[in-house]
């Protein structure tokens, strides 16, 4: 059962909406079909701009945070995916260890809690083992509500990493690992360690990511009859780009240019009075680091020493030496009359909830993956109809938690193809 949205975008249904939702039947067999082909990733949230005359996912993350940001009547969907999750790795599983970042901030303790708290109704034990070489004995955090987090100190031994008294079965990194792979979590070939690390930002780059997400639009819009564009954001990629010593951005001007000239012909296409532009973001990067808006190819000559240096380094102190230039999808949504953009969370291969990032300092075009976003948990409609068999074309009502979830798992989907193709273990690795 699906439920309905007290939606921030409740404008009339577009006819994109309408292709999806009169098409339920068949998208809900085409993915059981995919899914009995490729494993989703344990767990993703996909950030997801709305346009109204386009719908894309502009995000996938494979190591989610913000799990508190779920209103308590999302957490049964939460666990019961959390329960089929955890049986098809090991079913028999008592125990689960969720390896944090190292980070010590409130939001980032509130979602750990979460996540113990989605683990534990799911029938485990789960306890928190810190990579941080502070954390030499078990160290309990109160938060400002009164709740408690304690993290303890990891131990390895040759093959298994646990804690002290405490050996899991599993093992849930929720550390995206962008300073690149700790040798405690390598070569544990006895427990089950998810994501697998090629899904880590030390290695992982967006352009595999969107190649593959290319992939699948185009299969299910030949699957609805619909030109993929209206699902995907188109995308170049440039390497040895250097933006402290203006190395690369020839490269980058280049296909800057290229790629706003396809905007602009869709643009022109489909009747579009919008100015085009595209998101330059860091390949490796995350946390909404690394991102700029670039709406003239010129512009990337007048870039000041402020961008310049912000985007010169990720998260972790990284340096950004790749990165892709993607199409800018504006974001219709709108909370309290700010700009706001849906994020979809997703375990194994349902979708459990999501929040919108709002952010009122910025606009329409821009990137609200900033410090002065805030979270407004996505909250349902009461009794709102689900969509009903029979309807003629056109009578569908607007269900966007729904829409939202098919883009959020058409990405998710990507994210399986991908970690395919990239997955050093797998005999077609390249």
């Amino acid at each position: 059962m699906v439920p309905h949205l007290v939606t921030a975008l409740d404008g009339p249904i577009n006819e994109l909406e309408q292709r999806i939702l009169e098409s339920t039947p068949v998208i809900e067999r085409w993915f059981r079909l995919e899914w009995m082909e490729h494993t989703p990733p344990f767990y993703s949230s996909v950030d997801v701009r709305n346009a109204g005359f386009k719908l894309v996912p502009v995000d996938t993350n494979l190591f989610p945070d913000g799990w508190h940001n779920l209103t308590p009547e999302m957490l049964p969907l939460a666990v019961q995916a959390a329960m089929a999750a955890i049986e098809k790795i090991c079913p028999e599983a008592k125990n689960l260890l969720l390896i944090p970042d190292n980070a010590s901030d409130q939001e980032h303790l509130r979602n750990l809690l979460q996540l113990q708290r989605i683990f534990y109704q799911a029938g485990l034990t789960v306890r928190l083992g810190s990579l941080s070489n502070e954390v030499n004995e078990p160290t309990t955090v109160t938060l400002d509500g009164g709740e408690k987090v304690t993290l303890e100190p990891l131990v390895r031994t040759r093959r298994r990493l646990g804690l002290k008294h405490f050996d899991p079965c599993t093992i849930l990194l929720n550390n995206d690992l962008s300073a690149g792979v700790p040798g405690i979590v390598e070569d544990l070939y006895e427990q089950y360690l998810l994501p697998p690390l090629h899904a880590g930002w030390g290695t992982r780059r967006k352009r595999n990511h969107f190649k593959a997400y290319e992939e699948v639009s185009k299969r299910f819009g030949k699957l609805l009859g619909m030109d993929p564009w209206l699902i995907n954001p188109m995308f170049n990629s440039c390497g040895e780009v250097d933006f402290s010593q203006d190395q690369g951005l020839e490269c980058l001007r280049s296909n800057t240019d290229a790629l706003l000239g396809k905007i602009r012909r869709k643009y022109k296409e489909y009747g579009i009075n919008e100015k085009p532009f595209v998101a330059i973001k860091a390949d490796n990067g995350t946390g909404g680091l690394g991102v700029m808006m670039v709406r003239d190819a010129k512009d990337i000559d007048r870039i000041s020493p402020a961008v310049r240096k912000r985007m010169a380094t990720v998260q972790a102190g990284q340096s950004v030496g790749e990165v892709i230039i993607q199409e800018g999808v504006l974001t219709q949504e709108r909370i309290e009359n700010q700009v706001a953009e849906p994020v979809v969370y997703m375990m194994d291969r349902y979708v459990v909830g999501g929040f919108y990032r709002v952010n009122g300092e910025a606009g329409a075009d821009e990137n609200l993956n900033t410090p002065a976003a805030r979270s407004v948990p996505l909250a349902f409609e009461q009794g709102a109809q689900l969509p009903q068999p029979g309807l003629q074309p056109g009578e569908s009502l607007p269900n966007r938690f729904y829409m939202y979830g098919v883009i959020g798992r058409l990405a998710m989907l990507a994210a399986s193809y991908e970690l395919e193709a990239t997955d050093p273990e797998a005999e077609n690795y390249d």
